[in-house]
């Protein structure tokens, strides 16, 4: 049994691939070691993961942000090991999960633009080179998270125009106060920021909200993509809700930079699969 997962702020997407080829699903909360203690990742796996699971792992294969670092990698391990004692863990970053996704075995420039943002250039085999994408309060221009936190400061600055404004605080019940104990005082910021995207999908049709969109992505292309030298050269592919969502706006400003896109998925945990499927067969 091969178990694969990949894992964003907000969710995590499990596969589970029997001998036969059956494959099953189930979904979690985000985990991210960098802004989750051992022992909340633990319970989450313990109490709504392993539960699911019946039969034993033999392979676990977990593509997370914050799994860059080799404490982080290691405090994983230790909790999956522990839930799958019969699996050999590899841990490894959500950027090589979205490279072996959307490029299988070929070169191309891998993108992430979900409630965060990543790039790298991937030469089929491995990562070659990563551009920083410095987190939600450095970085990850056009990100969910991105995009919440533009809204919510443009609405404490009163700088949306009544009718978005007015919007904003019947659907959500906003105030000054409320938006800062979110941000600074409450855990998941980035989580909470990144939950506005729905509303700004849901009123693209206001300028307003069109021009932070593609201004967003606008930033994304210059300060990730165009960073790498192949850029006109090799595909460029993405995955995240962001980019799925707004694959209108995104295709149009990669086309207004001369810039051809190709695949756009809203997760990569289905190209994961048929990879690690592959990798077996190869």
């Amino acid at each position: 049994m091969i178990l694969i997962a990949d894992s964003g702020a907000s969710k995590a997407d499990w596969r589970l691939i029997d001998t036969d080829g059956n494959i099953q699903q189930f979904q979690t909360l985000g985990i991210n070691p960098y802004h989750q203690k051992t022992e909340t990742i633990r319970n989450e796996i313990m109490e709504s993961l392993k539960p699911k699971i019946s039969v034993p792992v033999h392979q676990l294969f977990f593509y997370g942000a914050g799994c860059s670092s080799e404490s982080n990698i290691q405090a994983l391990k230790s909790v999956f090991e522990e839930a799958f004692p019969n699996a050999v863990v590899t841990v490894d970053h959500d950027l090589i999960g979205a490279a072996r996704s959307l490029c299988g075995y070929n070169p191309g420039i891998a993108c992430i633009l979900g409630t965060g943002a990543n790039s790298c250039y991937y030469d089929g085999d491995n990562i070659v080179s990563n551009v920083p994408s410095l987190g939600f309060i450095m970085g990850d221009e056009g990100s969910g998270a991105w995009l919440g936190k533009k809204l919510l400061g443009s609405f404490i600055r009163g700088e949306l125009g009544e009718e978005l404004e007015g919007k904003l605080v019947k659907r959500f019940d906003l105030d000054r106060n409320g938006i800062l104990e979110n941000v600074y005082q409450k855990p998941f910021a980035a989580r909470y920021m990144a939950g506005f995207s729905k509303f700004i999908f849901q009123n693209i049709k206001h300028p307003v909200l069109y021009r932070l969109v593609y201004q967003g992505f606008e930033l994304f292309f210059e300060k990730n993509v165009e960073k790498y030298d192949q850029f006109r050269q090799l595909p460029v592919h993405f995955t995240g809700s962001v980019a799925f969502y707004y694959s209108n706006i995104l295709r149009q400003v990669a086309n207004d930079r001369g810039i051809a896109v190709r695949n756009i998925v809203e997760s990569p945990i289905a190209g994961l699969t048929l990879y690690h499927q592959n990798s077996v067969m190869r």
